[in-house]
């Protein structure tokens, strides 16, 4: 396989030294956007291969091994970096240092270079150093106690959530420094982590504020009933949204339940809570018990009722939506086999494309060891340098709930100057799940435009010839309605780079179907394999579908942008749940006789997938190992006292946790407690407030506010944190007034109620009692 020479990043080369998740996913992403992908292999290779997963993640790249240890090969990697235009990579900081591929280091030697690296903590942090496997990040920041198990006590995540979220930081990092190396001809580094993967979709839950409002302190309680629902057949499935009862067949079948019917599914559902506004949950469980999972999936579509069975993992590979989409490919092999494997969940122009299969080790050697490629030509440097990676650039978000909306909010948080376009009635999350809403808002602007009233059109044509991006997640019959779909976009302003964030992608019979994370938690598979063997499946609370499907359209927006800057055209980008959904299956592919690779499976407890990578219970708290490297278990048998791994569990369950955790480090063998209860700690660490991983600001109606902060560092560059989550309309004058609208303009508007400035005529003030009441 040759360098790619097609493609959005056609010309750029990124050198890949990480492994796992992250680090190769995102360069896989980029590189089948165009970029020429290097991986370079430690000596015997990238500690993955062999594994299914392997084949996807380091798909279009090109393999050279090389052992730092020996001059000739640090030679090869320095001649490789004076030509890069980006270093990827997941060494610790002490490593970094020890083989001078510290950023201070990278450039001083390549001042043109992106260096991005992906730990398991932030830069900077005390953690820095510490072990970053998934399962010990989401053992110590607290992740797994954020989910409701089978069982009392913290939850092994089958899904690998944090890596699943740095993928998207990743690539979107190098995105956006990328922009600034052309606007000023600097390069300049990209740090991100696994516990800020983990904590991308952590913002919906982690926040704080001095005058809550009842929908924010409620927050989705972790034992809220998920809207899993088990049929005759022993099938589940998920319907979120509108309700079931809307299907004429699920109304006539509750009718006729008999109390013994309804006591049984009260038995089922104890200790959950229902849903705000959901009566009697128990008739729905019930309900669903009556027939199988064929009859309710027609009968609820036919309803259009949000609804998927919950799919065994891999399932989604055979999906012909999926493939129609292109959001799973088939991909020719060296061997001669075609496997169909996860492809890539955006589409842009041109179009992303597999490049060839994952190449055996060294496979590129002697042709990346013989090139000699010149440094990066840069350009000159504008003379006010950027302060932030997205600064200048102007988003109009007409999205609703998290999915569209949390894209928009990234690039605010990278300097974009973002405008949210809302209803006069509001966002539908903003006052059912305030907390939820807040954590994909701040740092927009907020203006109230009723899209419905035709005073309103001039108002939004003057918004979208100020924007270089419109971005939304609405149902495409619906935007065509309100006018804001592409040709109605593009006939205002032809250069727009417009995305549309959907549920199954552009094309086929389901491409205006409605959909929400927990459809796509459900067909990916992982809430079959977040159950644990033989257990029902799980919801996921933290909702990581919806957080990747928009934080792919921030990638796919950046790389419009890009192409936009060469070509001078605008575009139509899309994004999709259902593409997002299909590429965390990617540790799986499908042969083309449709059978599947092994899939390590969690246990019925939900406490790991093989003794080194688990949770044990001890005598006071928890703890997590992953002794996954030659030796590390014999050393983790060794400090429990055992022969076998079958006798772990009763050896280590009378330890001290303390205690143990530091044998294990003496043994070393990685290891971490299992923290809980975590959210008030997250906001109390001064360190967290210095490196602007929890950050505060003023609200409108709730006081002071903490939230999430920085998923990334840039180092010279700054992140922004200047607003909070904005009330409703809260900006509706200032920006018309931006927009040239004349005082006399703005007053007609709002005495048409055309756009609004807060919402109190939502909530009228209710008559004063008069004596007698």
């Amino acid at each position: 396989m040759t360098a790619a020479r097609d493609g959005i990043l056609a010309g750029l080369r990124i050198v890949d030294m990480s492994h796992g998740i992250p680090g190769p996913v995102a360069c896989m992403l980029l590189a089948e956007a165009g970029a020429d992908v290097v991986k370079v292999e430690p000596p015997g290779g990238d500690p993955l291969r062999g594994t299914p997963g392997f084949l996807t993640w380091n798909r279009s790249k090109r393999s050279v091994e090389l052992d730092l240890r020996k001059a000739g090969d640090r030679e090869a990697l320095e001649n490789l970096l004076a030509g890069a235009d980006v270093f990827v990579h997941g060494l610790r900081p002490s490593v970094a240092s020890r083989h001078a591929l510290d950023d201070a280091g990278l450039a001083e030697r390549f001042p043109a270079l992106i260096p991005c690296a992906v730990l398991g903590y932030p830069a900077g942090h005390s953690d820095a150093e510490r072990p970053g496997y998934e399962a010990l990040v989401a053992a110590r920041i607290g992740l797994m106690d954020e989910q409701k198990a089978h069982r009392d006590g913290p939850i092994f995540y089958r899904l690998p959530i944090a890596s699943w979220g740095a993928v998207y930081l990743t690539a979107i990092g190098i995105l956006a420094r990328l922009r600034v190396r052309d606007r000023d001809g600097r390069g300049g580094p990209v740090r991100t982590s696994l516990m800020q993967g983990a904590l991308s979709p952590m913002m919906q839950y982690w926040a704080r504020a001095e005058n809550g409002s009842a929908s924010f302190e409620w927050a989705l309680p972790k034992n809220m009933v998920s809207g899993l629902y088990e049929c005759s057949d022993g099938r589940w499935l998920h319907t979120v949204g509108k309700s079931p009862e809307a299907a004429p067949l699920m109304a006539e079948t509750i009718a006729n339940l008999g109390e013994e019917q309804l006591a049984d599914a009260r038995r089922r559902i104890e200790g959950w809570l229902p849903t705000p506004g959901a009566r009697e949950p128990e008739k729905l469980v019930a309900g669903f018990l009556c027939r199988d999972s064929r009859t309710w999936l027609a009968a609820l579509r036919e309803a259009d009722v949000a609804v998927m069975d919950a799919a065994d993992p891999g399932d989604v590979l055979f999906d012909e939506q999926a493939r129609i989409n292109g959001f799973v490919v088939s991909v020719p092999q060296a061997d001669g086999r075609s496997l169909w494997q996860a492809g890539t969940p955006f589409r842009t122009a041109p179009p992303s494309r597999v490049r060839g299969p994952a190449p055996d080790l060294d496979a590129h050697g002697p042709e990346i060891r013989a090139e000699r490629r010149p440094a990066p030509a840069l350009s000159e440097p504008e003379p006010e340098p950027a302060r932030s990676p997205l600064e200048g650039l102007k988003v109009l978000d007409l999205g609703n709930f998290l999915a569209g909306p949390f894209g928009p909010m990234l690039m605010a948080d990278l300097g974009a100057d973002v405008i949210k376009l809302e209803a006069t009635t509001g966002d539908r999350m903003r006052y059912t799940a305030e907390r939820s809403f807040a954590g994909c808002q701040r740092g927009k602007r907020d203006i109230a435009l009723d899209l419905k009233h035709p005073r309103s059109r001039p108002v939004l044509e003057r918004l979208v010839r100020w924007a270089d991006v419109v971005h939304h997640n609405l149902r495409y019959p619906a935007a065509r309605k309100l006018g804001i779909d592409y040709e109605s976009i593009r006939a205002i302003h032809p250069e727009v780079i417009y995305c549309h964030n959907s549920s199954y992608g552009p094309e086929g019979p389901r491409k205006d179907w409605p959909g929400y994370d927990q459809m796509f938690q459900a067909i990916s598979g992982w809430e079959v394999a977040g159950g644990g063997a033989g257990n029902p499946p799980i919801w996921h609370r933290v909702g990581m579908m919806d957080h990747q499907n928009a934080m792919g359209s921030v990638i796919a927006v950046l790389l419009a942008l890009r192409e936009r800057e060469r070509s001078g055209r605008g575009q139509f980008v899309t994004n999709a749940l259902l593409g997002g959904a299909a590429l965390t299956a990617s540790e799986l592919y499908a042969e083309a006789d449709g059978s599947l690779p092994a899939f390590p499976e969690l246990d019925s407890r939900q406490m790991g997938i093989s003794p080194g990578y688990r949770m044990y219970a001890l005598q006071h708290g928890w703890i997590a190992v992953a002794a996954l490297r030659p030796g590390q278990l014999r050393a983790l048998l060794e400090v429990a006292g055992v022969a076998d791994a079958s006798e772990l569990e009763p050896a280590l369950g009378p330890r001290r946790l303390g205690e143990l955790l530091e044998e294990l480090e003496r043994a070393g063998v990685p290891a971490e407690a299992v923290r809980r209860d975590r959210q008030n700690a997250f906001f109390d660490s001064p360190e967290n407030r210095r490196l602007k991983i929890a950050v505060d600001y003023p609200h409108a109606t709730m006081g002071r506010m903490e939230q999430v902060g920085a998923l990334w560092d840039f180092g010279d560059l700054s992140l922004r944190f200047d607003r909070a989550p904005p009330a409703l309309g809260e900006h509706t004058r200032e920006i018309l007034g931006e927009l040239g609208c004349s005082e006399a303009e703005v007053e007609e508007l709002f005495a048409a109620a055309v756009v609004v400035e807060d919402d109190a005529h939502l909530f009228p003030p209710r008559p004063a009692a008069s004596a007698g009441d």
